[in-house]
């Protein structure tokens, strides 16, 4: 028995998602606990790999780092949650020089006007960080927006305060900087997995409306708790794709157009499928439920007829005997008289 749930465990319920459509009313059916834990473990496993993605464009920017940090970019220091580049200018680094494309660095500015220009340059990029007094932005063509990181919040927590340009470049070349690895690892999964969930959550909602509203033109009656979790399924593929997407852009900076509207569309003819699919299925069994009946119609007719036919002849047996009987008694009767039996001889 322990086996069979096993089988039927998370990875058995990842290939049904994607590949039986028609499955979908029975995982629905395992109730809301069951399909939010599902998605748990489907955004974890995303998280991951974005984390570990983030981490190898990390080890990337390190090694590029370090060489640039040397010969080309001005002194700067850092204390107290706020970093300071000795530069009047913003800096930038275009994204055919550096891993992670289009670098903005500019710690001087504070106005949310020019932080905003600098977000859209990097969204148009693609891929890009920006560099602030107080806190970086990420931009990456596997995630939908941009992600903050305080210096304060991420540094503090492992015991960093305060560095400066001959400090970070010690660091880079020490085997220390493998702790910080690991401490960005755990702190940038815990970041992606809530905020991730949350979107997931988010388009689960969405797309739950758009199936409760097909229910409704599929004439078929649905509890909406019931599409809801049929919709976390459904975003299964759209997870999958998205985290191929993610980590083919690492590599190659490779962008989509309208990867967003893709990804929203597979979810919602995932869904449409499995609720017209059930749509079917319910008038396949109305159609067996109504053949039954009429088979039953016609076993019931024919039982009838024979129950009338054994009766029928059950009365004229009893009415042969009763005559019979009647006949015996007359002969009994006229003998008893002293009258001959009719058609005897004298």
């Amino acid at each position: 028995m322990n086996e069979e749930k096993v089988k039927a465990g998370f990875f058995r319920k990842v290939w049904q998602s994607i590949t039986k459509i028609e499955k979908y009313p029975d995982l629905a059916a395992e109730g809301f606990i069951t399909a939010f834990g599902y998605i748990c473990k489907i955004v974890a496993i995303f998280a991951i790999v974005l984390c570990l993605g983030m981490m190898y464009q990390a080890y990337q920017i390190v090694q590029e780092g370090i060489e640039y940090l040397k010969n080309e970019f001005p002194e700067f220091s850092y204390q107290d949650g706020i970093l300071d580049v000795t530069s009047e200018n913003r800096l930038t680094i275009s994204e055919d020089d550096s891993y992670v494309g289009r670098v903005v660095i500019d710690t001087k500015t504070e106005e949310e006007q020019q932080i905003n220009q600098y977000i859209n340059e990097i969204n148009q990029a693609g891929n890009g960080m920006i560099v602030l007094k107080d806190k970086v932005i990420l931009k990456t063509g596997g995630i939908a927006g941009t992600i903050n990181y305080n210096y304060k919040e991420l540094l503090e927590p492992m015991g960093v305060y305060e560095f400066d340009k001959e400090v970070v470049i010690n660091f880079a070349n020490s085997s220390q900087i493998i702790t910080l690895y690991v401490s960005i690892f755990i702190t940038l999964f815990i970041y992606s997995f809530i905020m991730y969930l949350l979107s997931t959550i988010s388009n689960a909602l969405l797309l739950s409306l758009f199936g409760y509203l097909t229910t409704w033109v599929a004439r078929i009656r649905m509890r909406y708790l019931a599409v809801f979790n049929m919709s976390i399924y459904a975003l299964t593929l759209s997870i999958f794709l998205n985290m191929l997407y993610m980590i083919v852009n690492i590599f190659t900076y490779f962008k989509m157009e309208y990867f967003e509207v893709m990804y929203t569309a597979v979810a919602a003819i995932y869904l449409v499928a499995a609720i017209f699919l059930l749509k079917t299925e319910f008038v396949k069994q109305q159609i067996e439920l109504t053949k039954i009946a009429e088979a039953q119609e016609i076993v019931r007719k024919e039982m009838q007829e024979k129950e009338e036919k054994e009766k029928r002849e059950q009365e004229k047996k009893e009415q042969q005997k009763k005559e019979k009987q009647d006949k015996e008694k007359k002969e009994e009767k006229d003998s008893e008289n002293g009258e001959e039996p009719q058609g005897s001889n004298a």
